[in-house]
C-alpha cells in the first residue's frame, strides 16, 4: 500500500537540510525574511493586530517567544498570532496565486517563534521556512479549480501546511509530522466570506489563525496526541469533502529538484493582488499623459472574471474600512489617479472620505475577458482604458506586475519599502543593523539573538 499524501511530506520536510539548500534560495528566503520583517513594522500598530496583544498581554503566560516590533515576550503559541497577523495586517506582504492565492510569508513567524521556542539555529529556520513555501505554494495548485473558485478561503490550505513548519523545529518524528498535519486539518477549514462584499478585520487574520493552529497541532502532536493519517485522501478527507478534480502531482512530484520560494511574488502595493497589474497600468497611462482628475470621463479596466466578481461588488464602491478599501479595484485606481500613487497612507480614514473620490471612482468600471480568463494566472492580465473629457483613450497592456519574478523587486527596490513602513518606529542605523542581521542571520548565535534586534529603536 502506498504511503499517505501526509506521510510524504513529512518524510520530505524532515529530510531536508540546511545543506540541501542552493544559495540563491537561501538568499532568497532572506529576501522575503526583511520584506516580512518591514511588514510586521508597518502593521504592529493597527487596530487588529493591537486587540489580539492586548488580549494576550491580559492572559500572560510563559514567556517563551518575541513579538517582532516591541519585542514583548509571551508564550510561542501565542505570539505566532500576533506576529503574523502584523505581517499580514496591510496586505503588503507576498502573493503566491495559481489555482489558489495564498500569502506564504503568514508562515514566518511559525517558524521565527517555535525557533525560539525550542532553542534553534537560524540554519533551521531558513529551512523551516523553505517549507513553509515549498507546501503552501504547492497547495495552491493541487486543487483544480481551486478552493477559492469553490466558495472557501485560502487560509484551509494554510492549516495543512503550518504544523509542518512548527514540526519541523520541535524535531518530530515522522509519525508525530503525520499526526500534527492531522490534526490541523481536521479542524479550522475557512468559509470564503472574510473577502466577499463588505470586508472586516477577518480578512487578514483567518489565515494568521489558521498558521497559529498548526503550531499548537504541532505541540499536541510532540506529545503523543494523534490526528487522522489520509486527511487529504482519505474518507471524508479534504479531497472527497471539497469535491473531485485534484492533481497530487503538483503537490507531491519533483520535490527537491527545485524550491517553490523562487516562484513566489513581492507586492508593490499593500492591495489585493489581482488589483497590481491594474495599478499599475493605470499610473503608466497617468503619468505617461499628464492626465488630471478633472478630466476623466471613463475608466475602463478588462480583468478576468474573479476579479470583477471579488473587486468590483457594489461594496467596493462605497469604501468605509481599510480592509474593504484595499480590495476594492475602483477605490484603489480612483486613489491612483488623485495621488499618483499607492502606498500605507492610501487607506487612512482621510483619504477614504475624501469628497474628491466621489467624483472619480463611479466613472470606473470593470469589464471580464474570456480571453485573459485562458491567460490567467501564467500571466495576470490588465487592459486599462482612459477617456477623458476631451474624447481622448489613453490604453495600456500589461501582463504582470511589479514584483512578479519576472520583473522582480530590486534590492533598492526593497530598501525602500523597509524604510517607507518603518520609518516611525526606527533610525537610519536602525534599518541598517536589521538589515545586515537578516542577510548574516545564518551567523547569529541562534534564533533569540536574531529576534532581540527585530525591535524599534525610537
Amino acid at each position: 500500500m502506498a504511503d499517505s499524501i501526509s506521510r510524504q511530506i513529512a518524510r520530505f520536510a524532515l529530510e531536508l537540510k540546511y545543506e540541501d539548500l542552493p544559495a540563491d534560495v537561501m538568499h532568497e528566503v532572506k529576501r522575503y525574511l526583511y520584506d516580512s520583517i518591514g511588514c510586521a513594522f508597518g502593521g504592529y500598530y493597527t487596530k487588529d493586530v493591537q486587540i489580539l496583544r492586548k488580549l494576550y498581554r491580559q492572559m500572560e503566560g510563559t514567556h517563551e517567544a518575541t513579538l517582532l516590533v516591541s519585542g514583548e515576550q509571551m508564550p510561542a503559541v501565542n505570539a505566532t498570532l500576533v506576529n503574523s497577523l502584523a505581517v499580514r495586517a496591510l496586505d503588503f506582504n507576498d502573493i503566491y496565486w495559481k489555482e489558489d492565492p495564498s500569502h506564504p510569508s503568514d508562515l514566518i513567524p511559525a517558524a521565527l517563534n517555535v525557533g525560539e521556542l525550542v532553542g534553534a539555529t537560524m540554519k533551521q529556520v531558513i529551512v523551516a521556512i523553505v517549507l513553509a513555501y515549498e507546501f503552501e505554494q504547492r497547495m495552491c495548485e493541487f486543487a483544480v479549480p481551486g478552493l477559492r473558485e469553490r466558495k472557501w478561503h485560502h487560509a484551509t490550505i494554510t492549516q495543512f501546511v503550518s504544523p509542518i513548519v512548527a514540526g519541523k523545529l520541535l524535531g518530530l518524528s515522522e509519525d508525530q509530522m503525520v499526526n500534527a498535519i492531522g490534526i490541523s486539518g481536521s479542524h479550522s477549514h475557512t468559509i470564503g466570506c472574510p473577502t466577499a462584499g463588505k470586508l472586516t478585520m477577518m480578512k487578514n487574520t483567518v489565515d494568521p489563525m489558521a498558521v497559529q493552529a498548526g503550531v499548537f497541532a504541532a505541540l499536541m502532536a510532540k506529545q503523543e496526541y494523534t490526528g487522522t493519517e489520509e486527511v487529504f485522501e482519505g474518507k471524508e478527507g479534504l479531497m472527497d469533502v471539497y469535491g473531485p478534480d485534484w492533481d497530487t502531482g503538483k503537490l507531491l512530484d519533483g520535490l527537491g529538484d527545485a524550491y517553490k520560494v523562487m516562484e513566489c511574488s513581492m507586492k508593490a502595493f499593500p492591495t489585493e493582488a489581482l488589483t497590481h497589474t491594474h495599478i499599475t497600468a493605470t499610473l503608466k497611462a497617468v503619468i505617461e499623459n499628464d492626465i488630471q482628475p478633472e478630466q476623466i470621463d471613463e475608466v475602463r479596466i478588462t480583468t478576468i472574471a474573479r476579479a470583477c466578481d471579488i473587486l468590483f461588488d457594489p461594496h467596493k464602491y462605497e469604501p468605509t474600512s481599510r480592509e474593504t478599501a484595499d480590495h476594492s479595484l475602483p477605490y484603489c485606481i480612483a486613489r491612483a489617479i488623485l495621488d499618483r500613487k499607492i502606498t500605507t497612507q492610501t487607506f487612512d480614514e482621510e483619504k477614504i472620505n475624501d469628497p474628491r473620490l466621489k467624483e472619480v471612482i463611479h466613472k470606473i468600471k470593470g469589464e471580464a475577458s474570456e480571453e485573459f480568463e485562458q491567460l490567467f494566472p501564467a500571466k495576470q492580465p490588465s487592459r486599462v482604458m482612459i477617456r477623458t473629457t476631451d474624447g481622448k483613450e489613453h490604453s495600456v497592456y500589461l501582463e504582470y506586475p511589479k514584483g512578479d519574478p519576472r520583473e522582480p523587486m530590486t534590492e533598492g527596490d526593497l530598501d525602500d519599502k523597509f524604510a517607507a513602513l518603518t520609518a516611525p518606529h526606527l533610525s537610519d542605523e536602525g534599518r541598517r543593523g536589521i538589515k545586515e542581521a537578516i542577510f548574516t542571520c545564518e551567523t547569529l548565535a541562534g534564533v533569540s539573538q536574531f529576534m532581540s534586534q527585530m525591535v524599534k529603536d525610537k
